[in-house]
Protein backbone atom coordinates (compact mmCIF):
# COMPACT_ATOMS: atom_id res chain seq x y z
CA UNK A 1 0.00 0.00 0.00
CA UNK A 2 1.21 3.31 -1.25
CA UNK A 3 2.04 5.90 2.00
CA UNK A 4 -0.87 8.30 0.84
CA UNK A 5 -3.09 5.11 1.29
CA UNK A 6 -2.07 4.42 4.33
CA UNK A 7 -2.49 7.97 5.44
CA UNK A 8 -5.90 7.85 4.52
CA UNK A 9 -6.55 4.57 6.20
CA UNK A 10 -5.13 5.70 9.43
CA UNK A 11 -7.48 8.80 8.99
CA UNK A 12 -10.61 6.68 8.51
CA UNK A 13 -9.52 4.54 11.47
CA UNK A 14 -9.03 7.79 13.79
CA UNK A 15 -12.81 8.81 12.51
CA UNK A 16 -14.09 5.47 13.16
CA UNK A 17 -12.33 5.81 17.15
CA UNK A 18 -12.96 9.56 17.61
CA UNK A 19 -9.45 9.42 17.96
CA UNK A 20 -7.93 13.56 17.27
CA UNK A 21 -4.81 12.86 17.56
CA UNK A 22 -4.57 10.23 14.96
CA UNK A 23 -6.68 12.27 12.63
CA UNK A 24 -4.86 15.56 12.92
CA UNK A 25 -1.32 13.62 12.76
CA UNK A 26 -2.64 13.21 8.73
CA UNK A 27 -3.25 16.43 8.12
CA UNK A 28 -1.13 19.44 6.93
CA UNK A 29 -1.66 22.61 9.30
CA UNK A 30 -3.75 24.81 6.61
CA UNK A 31 -5.55 21.58 5.79
CA UNK A 32 -8.79 22.32 4.20
CA UNK A 33 -12.27 20.70 4.29
CA UNK A 34 -15.28 20.74 2.34
CA UNK A 35 -18.46 19.30 2.38
CA UNK A 36 -20.37 21.14 -0.75
CA UNK A 37 -23.55 22.90 0.15
CA UNK A 38 -22.56 21.84 4.32
CA UNK A 39 -19.57 23.91 5.36
CA UNK A 40 -15.98 25.03 4.39
CA UNK A 41 -12.96 24.35 6.96
CA UNK A 42 -9.91 25.39 7.00
CA UNK A 43 -6.91 24.43 9.39
CA UNK A 44 -6.40 21.95 11.89
CA UNK A 45 -7.93 23.75 14.65
CA UNK A 46 -11.42 23.93 12.69
CA UNK A 47 -11.04 20.71 11.57
CA UNK A 48 -10.36 18.99 15.07
CA UNK A 49 -13.80 20.80 16.08
CA UNK A 50 -15.86 18.96 13.49
CA UNK A 51 -14.67 15.57 14.20
CA UNK A 52 -16.90 14.97 16.92
CA UNK A 53 -20.06 17.00 15.66
CA UNK A 54 -22.45 18.11 18.33
CA UNK A 55 -25.61 16.63 16.40
CA UNK A 56 -23.89 12.86 17.06
CA UNK A 57 -23.35 10.71 19.78
CA UNK A 58 -21.03 7.98 19.76
CA UNK A 59 -18.64 6.56 17.04
CA UNK A 60 -19.38 6.61 13.71
CA UNK A 61 -19.65 2.96 11.73
CA UNK A 62 -17.46 3.48 8.70
CA UNK A 63 -16.77 1.03 6.31
CA UNK A 64 -14.48 1.55 3.02
CA UNK A 65 -14.94 0.06 0.02
CA UNK A 66 -13.17 1.34 -2.64
CA UNK A 67 -9.25 3.13 -2.72
CA UNK A 68 -7.91 4.71 -5.05
CA UNK A 69 -4.93 6.43 -5.74
CA UNK A 70 -3.57 8.56 -8.72
CA UNK A 71 -0.80 10.98 -8.34
CA UNK A 72 -1.55 13.18 -5.65
CA UNK A 73 -4.97 12.03 -5.46
CA UNK A 74 -6.99 9.56 -2.89
CA UNK A 75 -10.26 8.89 -3.28
CA UNK A 76 -12.34 6.24 -0.99
CA UNK A 77 -15.66 5.00 -1.33
CA UNK A 78 -17.59 3.86 1.35
CA UNK A 79 -20.80 4.29 4.11
CA UNK A 80 -21.14 5.42 7.73
CA UNK A 81 -23.65 4.79 10.13
CA UNK A 82 -23.73 6.94 13.23
CA UNK A 83 -26.22 7.58 16.04
CA UNK A 84 -28.05 10.94 16.52
CA UNK A 85 -28.14 13.08 19.28
CA UNK A 86 -32.26 13.35 18.21
CA UNK A 87 -32.77 9.51 18.72
CA UNK A 88 -31.98 9.46 14.81
CA UNK A 89 -29.52 7.60 12.86
CA UNK A 90 -27.23 8.93 10.13
CA UNK A 91 -27.07 6.21 7.53
CA UNK A 92 -25.25 7.69 4.09
CA UNK A 93 -22.49 6.67 1.44
CA UNK A 94 -19.76 8.65 0.63
CA UNK A 95 -17.23 9.77 -1.48
CA UNK A 96 -13.96 11.02 0.07
CA UNK A 97 -11.44 12.81 -1.94
CA UNK A 98 -8.00 13.61 -0.55
CA UNK A 99 -5.61 15.71 -1.97
CA UNK A 100 -2.50 14.83 -0.84
CA UNK A 101 1.54 16.28 -0.12
CA UNK A 102 3.97 14.75 1.39
CA UNK A 103 2.06 11.81 2.94
CA UNK A 104 -0.21 14.54 4.42
CA UNK A 105 -3.99 15.30 4.15
CA UNK A 106 -4.11 19.10 2.59
CA UNK A 107 -7.48 19.00 0.94
CA UNK A 108 -10.17 16.95 1.66
CA UNK A 109 -13.91 17.24 -0.26
CA UNK A 110 -16.38 14.89 1.35
CA UNK A 111 -19.60 13.97 -1.04
CA UNK A 112 -22.26 12.75 1.10
CA UNK A 113 -25.41 11.08 0.10
CA UNK A 114 -28.41 10.46 2.96
CA UNK A 115 -29.94 6.93 2.01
Amino acid sequence: MSANKETVTRYMDGFSNSDHPKILYCLTEEVVWEMPGFFHLTGKEAFDKEIENEAFVGRPNITVTRLVEESEIVVAEGAVKSQRKDGGTLDAVFCDVFHMRNGKIKQLTSYVLVK
